[in-house]
């Protein structure tokens, strides 16, 4: 077993097995009505949620998580901390190490995770970073499977901007197997390290700036707010893609069957319209449930893998080794008492074998 932390910072930094089992775990959950025992997170794990971004889904999924696994959460938010007044990552990470079980983390600069993880003792889960929302897109596939069966080999279409959850769309793809054909106005266009990697995975991505081509036989739609927390120029970035704005005339041209996807929150009448976001391909809400599912299973897994399942068998072997303890002494204190009674029963037969071995002695003395 593991003593070093199992972080879940990426899915370009897990392999294929290693997501397709949290998935896996995440569907079981899912369908539990209650958590079962061999999935519950160990006695009295806590979770510390730190953000630094405003959030309403990964906070309250994250703690309904955290609950109904057998644990609870801790919220920290940067501004109280003094993570927010000079101390160091670093030294953050190493103090909550000693009071929590693993770390959540929804920040801004992708590098401020990887520092964290670098000096935690405990497993770090990625939130959301500038750079990927790994959570998201596992509720995702988890959400996609649910509704079209195995995502390997399937057509996803992106529009808009390539951001955040882009990139770990780009990730997944990698990694699950399926075609990804992103629609980007020229300046919000996938990073080309990015699309580098990807294709070195042997990835499928298409990268265009006509959405109908992207949507074209698609089977799931899937799109983000066009402005995000610290954007500048606004106006200019919705006029640049608003030739992506999914609506039902772009919808028509995916499968009969496709499947629309948004991870909120959304800007009705931004990047979708009211008729797609409430109509019946879409499955947003589904979506966003299953943040709670996947949240769930990556717990589960950096949890029962990580440093807090080797203090759990600890403790456990040492709660054997009591066990066996008392055992013995019950077992000795027995052997004594049997001891001191067999001891007393002799004392008190005493009398009663010398009066035998006396009437013995005259009976033969009587026959000579």
């Amino acid at each position: 077993m593991p003593t070093t932390p199992t972080h879940f910072l990426d899915l370009d930094v897990l392999d294929t097995p290693t997501l397709r089992a949290i998935i896996d775990t995440a569907a079981t959950l899912k369908q539990a009505r209650r958590t079962p025992k061999a999935l519950a997170v160990p006695h009295g794990a806590v979770l510390a949620m730190i953000f630094e971004k405003p959030s309403t889904r990964t906070r309250v999924s994250f703690e309904m998580a955290m609950h109904q696994l057998g644990g609870s959460a801790v919220v920290l938010n940067a501004q109280d901390m003094q993570l927010g007044r000079g101390e160091t990552i670093g030294d953050t990470a190493r103090v909550l190490s000693r009071y929590v079980d693993a770390i959540m983390l929804r920040t801004g600069p992708h590098e401020g995770l990887l520092e964290f993880a670098e000096h935690a003792e405990i497993p770090v889960v990625n939130g959301l970073t500038a750079r990927s929302h790994p959570c998201q897109i596992m509720a995702d596939i988890l959400t996609f499977e649910e509704h079209k069966g195995p995502i390997k080999g399937t057509i996803v279409a992106w529009l808009g901007d390539a951001n955040n959850v882009a990139t770990s769309w780009v990730h997944a793809a990698a990694r699950f197997g399926f075609t990804l054909r992103m629609a980007t106005p020229p300046a919000f266009a996938p990073d080309p390290d990015l699309l580098t990697w990807a294709l070195a995975q042997g990835a499928k991505i298409e990268v265009t700036t006509d959405a109908q081509a992207a949507v074209t036989g698609a089977d799931c739609v899937v799109t983000d707010t066009w402005v995000s927390m610290g954007d500048k120029d606004v106006e200019a970035r919705k006029a640049a893609l608003e030739p992506f704005r999914v609506d039902a005339a772009l919808m028509a041209r995916a499968k009969r069957d496709a499947i629309f996807m948004h991870c909120l929150p959304a800007h009705r009448g931004d990047e979708v319209t009211d008729a797609v976001m409430d109509g019946p391909q879409s499955v947003v809400w589904d979506e966003a449930e299953n943040r709670l599912h996947a949240q769930k299973a990556i717990l589960v897994w950096c949890l029962r893998n990580g440093r807090l399942a080797v203090k759990a068998a600890a403790r456990k072997k040492a709660s054997r080794k009591i066990a066996s303890g008392k055992s013995a002494s019950r077992k000795s204190a027995s052997a004594k008492a049997k001891k001191t009674s067999t001891k007393k029963s002799s004392v008190k037969n005493a009398p009663a074998r010398k009066t035998r071995a006396t009437k013995q002695a005259t009976e033969r003395g009587g026959k000579r």
